[in-house]
């Protein structure tokens, strides 16, 4: 991983409150430019590690830069370049969406002459140029978020912390923030650190992960490489014409194959071969056992499954080979 490009590096880092190790000699480093997924439960020390990076608390132990700066003596100055979206964050319902930009700029003391057009921007930008002047309590819970999201965007921060950013939104709302953070991400190599719970998201979001359980880093790498660190074997779905007694016969010719289900209703079979090269010799028994195949789906292990895995034991090793 070259230096130069590392927004954010983490050596050793530790936070005590009291007896409880929230932050348990932490060592990680995000690129700029990257979506980094925190993943893990409450209480695993995602949002206790984004207040260490921007100076809000002191670690224990442990040495960080963030964009070359120490988060301790520079976090004035650091606080400048970067963005948070708390989970907890809300917004002044008694003053309108422009109201409330305006009020955050002066407060990141944006150029005046900037103020105006940079809102203008970010309300278009966001969807919301249309209900800029109603007051914010009148807005969806959608709509809301989308606001927070462009209240954090004010300043042009080179890193944006976001804390489960679409907890609480339905399906809709979550696929526009999505896709929000997916475009900031590509912005001037903007880096995007996200802490969330929700697997699917991150899996959708994030270059690379590390999943934290009381504070230490239990496994770390892309969500393909860990799946496939996981992976023992391919599980297929195979829809076919029928089922019949010379095609379950075929089947069980092969030895290696396990856990074969026969779904009669929907005439698909389900099964786990130990290596991929084994697909086509199977494939071909059964269509000479009689069998029309309509489909073959390989159903790949998503980072839900290493999520589930590392919490009852069987872990990858936290080294996946794609370091960058």
């Amino acid at each position: 991983m070259d230096v130069q490009h590392r927004a954010i590096e983490i050596q050793g880092l530790t936070r005590r409150f009291g007896e409880t190790l929230a932050v348990d000699h932490l060592d990680l480093n995000i690129l700029a430019g990257e979506i980094f997924g925190l993943l893990g439960h409450n209480g695993a020390g995602k949002t206790t590690t984004v207040r260490l990076l921007n100076g809000v608390l002191t670690p224990t132990a442990g040495h960080v830069r963030v964009l070359g700066l120490d988060p301790i003596t520079q976090g004035t100055i650091l606080r400048r370049q970067t963005g948070v979206l708390t989970e907890t964050a809300a917004v002044e319902e008694r003053l309108t969406g422009r109201e409330i930009l305006t009020c955050f700029a002066h407060l990141y003391r944006l150029p005046k002459n900037m103020i105006e057009h940079r809102i203008a921007d970010l309300l278009d930008e966001f969807g919301l140029a249309e209900y800029a002047d109603d007051l914010a309590g009148t807005y969806s819970k959608g709509m809301r978020q989308r606001l927070l999201l462009a209240r954090t965007l004010l300043h042009s921060p080179r890193i944006l912390f976001l804390d489960e950013p679409t907890t609480g939104l339905d399906p809709a709302g979550r696929r526009i923030v999505h896709e929000l953070i997916l475009q900031q991400s590509h912005h001037d190599d903007r880096t995007v650190v996200l802490c969330t719970h929700d697997l699917v998201e991150a899996q959708r979001l994030c270059d690379r992960v590390a999943v934290l359980e009381r504070g230490r880093i239990v496994a770390e790498g892309s969500p393909a490489a860990l799946a496939k660190q996981l992976q023992q074997g391919v599980h297929l779905h195979i829809e076919l014409s029928e089922i019949t007694p010379s095609i379950q016969r075929a089947v069980e010719d092969f030895s290696d194959i396990q856990e074969v289900d026969w779904d009669r209703t929907h005439r698909v079979l389900s099964l786990r071969v130990p290596v991929r090269e084994m697909i086509p010799p199977l494939l071909t028994a059964l269509v000479e056992a009689g069998a029309q195949i309509f489909s073959v789906v390989p159903q790949e292990p998503t980072l839900e499954d290493v999520y589930f895995a590392l919490h009852t034991g069987a872990r990858p090793h936290p080294s996946t080979g794609d370091e960058q």
